[in-house]
């Protein structure tokens, strides 16, 4: 019962004392995000691997890329990892109605990032550029894919924090920092993905 209340605990009367010595959120979701953060790597390894060995066929590739809408994308994750944070930060200070707003606008965002993801997936397929057309574009489709699922799932537990703090004075603060850890972890990953697959030369 305690440790059930140190990871999903409501407000203390310290603001402070909920993430003074200890990782915000549940050591579950580390776990979890710690393992993600491997899988990912590997495939960012191999990718600058076979990057490595034929790097004007990647360049010619990554140049067909819409690189407006990746920007776009990042700047909607960004905005929405801010708006998190800030609604993470309202809610450890009791403030569960700023917190419930704050965390609305950063599920906004978020949401707008697979309908970006969309427009910019429908016409590479359209044209042409699918897994099966070499070896960029496989690792393209498969990185940002799963990334994709990441943010939908992303999107789908900031629903269930929102909820939570809906019709309460005492938001289970664990509850909110564990959502806000994963979400950072997606934002993190798109952008080492924007950099790897759109910026680099």
């Amino acid at each position: 019962m305690t440790e059930v209340s140190e990871h999903f605990g409501t407000q203390t009367a310290d603001p402070q004392a909920v993430v003074r010595g200890r990782l915000p959120g549940a050591p579950s979701m580390w776990f979890f995000v710690i393992g993600d953060l491997i899988i990912f790597g590997i495939y960012f390894v191999a990718y600058m691997y076979f990057r490595g060995q034929d790097h004007s066929a990647f360049l010619q590739s990554q140049s067909k890329l819409n690189l407006d809408i990746g920007i776009v994308n990042t700047v909607v994750l960004l905005t929405s990892s801010l708006f998190v944070a800030l609604g993470t930060s309202a809610a450890r200070a009791g403030k569960t109605a700023d917190a419930y707003r704050l965390l609305c606008l950063g599920l906004a965002c978020g949401a707008a990032f697979p309908l970006l993801k969309m427009f910019e997936y429908i016409p590479e397929i359209t044209a042409g550029m699918t897994p099966g057309t070499n070896l960029f574009f496989m690792y393209y489709f498969v990185m940002t894919g799963m990334h994709l699922c990441h943010v939908l799932l992303g999107l789908v537990i900031l629903s269930f924090v929102i909820h939570s703090l809906r019709g309460t004075s005492t938001p289970r603060i664990g509850f909110v920092e564990t959502g806000a850890t994963y979400w950072h972890m997606v934002d993190v990953l798109w952008l080492v993905l924007f950099a790897l697959l759109y910026l680099m030369r």
